[in-house]
């Protein structure tokens, strides 16, 4: 297993200069694309996506995945908008050379049980697994708080049904911590199988504070020996969300992205794990 790391640029700052002033620091040549300039990578105009293309390859620096929003709206809404939305972040995906495109599944009303709205998120799901073949990249799927997939068994039940080779995983400990889960315990052995990305954040379960990885409730240790032992080779992505959390993203400054990006090299390190 050889770890790549990468993270969400704009953790760092709005400004693409500073988020790849800040990545070469750190040493890390990959990015998560989830904003630049303020501006949602699903508001990116063809400019706005050159003017990246070019300042990523002068920095050296690749997309590891685009942190889209897709699938972070109400289940009421109309999914119409949200597959042409899917259909402009595939071309960006396909401009800046990446396949993977991170998506949830829906805001539930959160006084309403999930399983009433467990086959119209099947259904969504399913048509945004159908776009993303129909463009040839892959969804990764995040557990998120509020949405159906919030919970190991509910992400397991939407990838297994649809059954789209263009529907995968990807795994935030923290997020299921703030959701009362154990991650390794209790989502790794429901997930693995379908997992081909991780998002790398910690959280405290008595508050669910976010912290850097290894110092929460997030079994993060425990998660990254079984990947190695399981032959994982792909992408850690830092989310470290150590100034602010919000519903659709969060924020760290170059320092604290800094203090994330070092204490997971400290995990790899120590269970002799190597990355680049």
């Amino acid at each position: 297993m050889t770890v790549t790391l990468s993270g969400f640029a704009d953790e760092i700052s709005p400004d693409p200069r500073e988020q790849l002033a800040t990545l070469a620091t750190e040493s890390i040549t990959h990015l998560e694309l989830r904003s630049a300039w303020a501006v949602n990578v699903a508001d990116f105009d063809d400019s706005q996506i050159a003017r990246l293309r070019t300042a990523f390859s002068q920095a050296g620096v690749t997309v590891s995945a685009i942190g889209s929003p897709i699938g972070k709206i109400d289940i009421a809404d109309p999914v119409g908008p949200e597959l042409e939305r899917l259909r402009r972040i595939a071309e960006v995906a396909a401009a800046l050379g990446t396949p993977l495109v991170r998506v949830f599944s829906f805001f539930l009303p959160p006084a309403d049980p999930p399983e009433r709205y467990r086959d119209e998120v099947i259904d969504r799901m399913g048509a945004l697994a159908a776009v993303a073949a129909e463009h040839g990249i892959v969804l990764a799927h995040e557990n998120e708080k509020n949405i159906f997939g919030d919970i190991p068994q509910r992400c397991a039940d939407i990838i297994e049904t649809v059954a789209s080779p263009a529907l995968r995983a990807t795994f935030d400990a923290a997020n299921f911590v703030q959701c009362g889960v154990a991650p390794h315990t209790e989502a790794y052995p429901l997930l693995r199988p379908h997992l081909v990305y991780l998002q790398v954040k910690d959280a405290i379960a008595a508050t669910g504070e976010v912290v850097p990885a290894g110092q929460g409730d997030g079994q993060v240790r425990d998660t990254l020996a079984a990947l190695h032992a399981s032959g994982f080779s792909g992408f850690a992505s830092l989310e470290p969300h150590l100034a602010a959390a919000g519903r659709f993203g969060g924020f760290s400054g170059p320092a604290l992205f800094g203090t994330a990006a070092s204490a997971l090299c400290q995990l790899l390190t120590e269970l002799g794990i190597p990355w680049d």
